[in-house]
């Protein structure tokens, strides 16, 4: 019997921001060869978070992310880089969640929404949609978001300098910068090496 010779699949995943109104979302194209570290790499670019703090995937009752020996709390984590989204689709996940910041605590969503083989004419990855920008790092969490907003605008507020400094001067909440987003996640994948 010869082996089958499996096709790459697409999908289609929505990656909410939990915990904050109105909604911050992301809908993303990708390939189910990329690994939970690729996903990882590919939420912190179309969030537009830094990538400068400890992160997890939980998936069903399995924890993945970097394991580190020297701290107890990760020694349940498993390696993020040697499962492949294939493989949680193999599973029957359609939902599973994504925490960075384990300070601020960004609490992701990440749905499943559609599995179709690769289309020649999409490019992987890449944005399809998504709502509002992203909130600085180091900002507090949803707590310290909100305070944000309400002062980062305000030159009478106690910490307007300070948020000044947080955000990049045409920041808007309101908007997610689609090109922008997708030129990264372009640059990203010209450099994948799967």
């Amino acid at each position: 019997m010869a082996n089958k010779i499996r096709k790459p699949k697409g999908i289609t995943l929505k990656i909410t921001l939990e915990r904050i109104r109105p909604p911050i979302w992301r809908r993303i194209l990708v390939l189910d060869s990329f690994t939970l570290f690729d996903l990882h790499e590919l939420i912190q670019i179309s969030m537009g978070w830094d990538n400068s703090h400890l992160h997890e995937f939980q998936v069903g009752e399995r924890n993945y992310g970097v394991p580190d020996p020297e701290f107890d709390s990760f020694a349940d984590i498993l390696p993020e880089d040697q499962i492949m989204l294939r493989t949680v689709l193999g599973r029957g996940v359609k939902k599973f969640s994504y925490v960075y910041d384990f300070g601020d605590n960004w609490q992701h969503k990440i749905e499943i929404e559609k599995v179709e083989p690769v289309s020649p004419d999409s490019v992987y990855p890449c944005l399809l949609t998504g709502k509002r920008a992203c909130p600085p790092d180091d900002i507090g969490g949803v707590w310290g978001y909100a305070e944000f907003l309400e002062g980062w605008k305000d030159p009478e507020h106690p910490s307007y300098e300070e948020y000044q400094e947080w955000v990049v001067e045409d920041f808007d909440p309101a908007v997610c910068d689609k090109d922008t987003i997708n030129q990264l996640l372009v640059r990203w994948g010209r450099n994948y090496i799967g």
